[in-house]
């Protein structure tokens, strides 16, 4: 008969492996937000990890940065499935929008391009991701809620606009993003809702200019 107490133990390191690459990939995004060229040593400080648990995970920085970017662009793929299934053409343009603004995907499209080499997985994944874009985009101008002109790649630039928005306080950057994004919105549709949160303050992005010596 087998002892109760032999799995838990495995599957309580499994666990703890997941949660510990959780950790890093978190310490990762953060410490490449701020810096693209840091070392990947300062990714295991952040995670609190010995380099070589992260070595264990990962083979260097660039499959580091790659499964970032994987894991961003796998996040904006789900946020655009689950609008294509939404039947309102508006709301699920819009719907998707809010979603990866939210899920801050653009922000290490932005700051990674060109750091590593892209599988051929990923090239597919790219193109998936831009064949449902068109499908929303489409659908939204057919029915007369978005402005004729407007193309797929005009959502990539709108989403890094709205990336590059970025204060201290997480909540107060959410904030912030959804009222850019909403006046993105009233610029392209037909309908103008009211503006959703409360407005920027003055000086309240001047702590980007202070210095950080």
């Amino acid at each position: 008969m087998p002892n109760p107490t032999d799995a838990p133990p495995l599957a309580g390191r499994r666990a703890q492996a997941a949660r510990n690459d959780a950790v890093i990939l978190e310490a990762a995004r953060a410490v490449f937000l701020d810096d693209p060229k840091a070392p990947i040593a300062a990714v295991a400080e952040r995670a609190g990890v010995g380099i070589s648990a992260l070595y264990r995970r990962y083979a260097g920085k660039e499959d580091l940065l790659r499964k970032l970017c994987d894991d961003g662009l796998r996040r904006f793929i789900a946020a655009a499935e689950e609008a294509a299934a939404e039947p309102d053409d508006w709301a699920a343009f819009a719907g998707f929008l809010a979603r990866v603004v939210d899920a801050d995907v653009h922000s290490l499209t932005v700051h990674l391009a060109g750091t590593f080499s892209p599988t051929e997985e990923m090239g597919r994944a790219a193109i998936r991701a831009n064949e449902l874009v068109e499908g929303l985009v489409e659908r939204a101008r057919e029915a007369g809620r978005l402005r004729a002109d407007v193309v797929a790649q005009d959502v990539g630039l709108l989403l890094e606009g709205c990336a590059a928005i970025r204060v201290p306080d997480p909540e107060r950057t959410r904030q912030l993003r959804r009222r850019h994004l909403a006046l993105l919105l009233a610029g392209l549709a037909q309908a103008e809702p009211p503006l959703p949160g409360p407005p920027p303050a003055a000086g309240e992005f001047a702590w980007r200019w202070e210095s950080r010596e």
